[in-house]
């Protein structure tokens, strides 16, 4: 009977849950922070302030919850200039 040698470990950092753990955590903390400015905005009728904002955490929630939004992106940008 022939034995084979085990397999090796992997000695970097493995990095492959990092995003989605992140996205995890800090999803609730986001939208509690938009949830609170967007309240002090309303009370103190500060309306035009108010869109702004929410249109700058619409933006900035859609980089956050939508994976490979950046990569997809980039690569639309990177066709419609030509470039490969």
């Amino acid at each position: 009977m022939m034995e084979t040698a085990p397999t090796p470990t992997p000695t970097g950092i493995d990095s492959a849950g990092l995003a989605d753990f992140l996205r995890a955590f800090f999803a609730p903390l986001f939208l509690v922070v938009v949830s609170v400015v967007a309240l002090f905005f309303l009370f103190t009728r500060e309306i035009t302030r108010f869109v702004q904002f929410l249109i700058l955490a619409i933006a900035i929630g859609v980089i956050f919850y939508v994976p490979n939004i950046i990569e997809v992106t980039a690569k639309a940008i990177a066709g419609a200039l030509g470039i490969k």
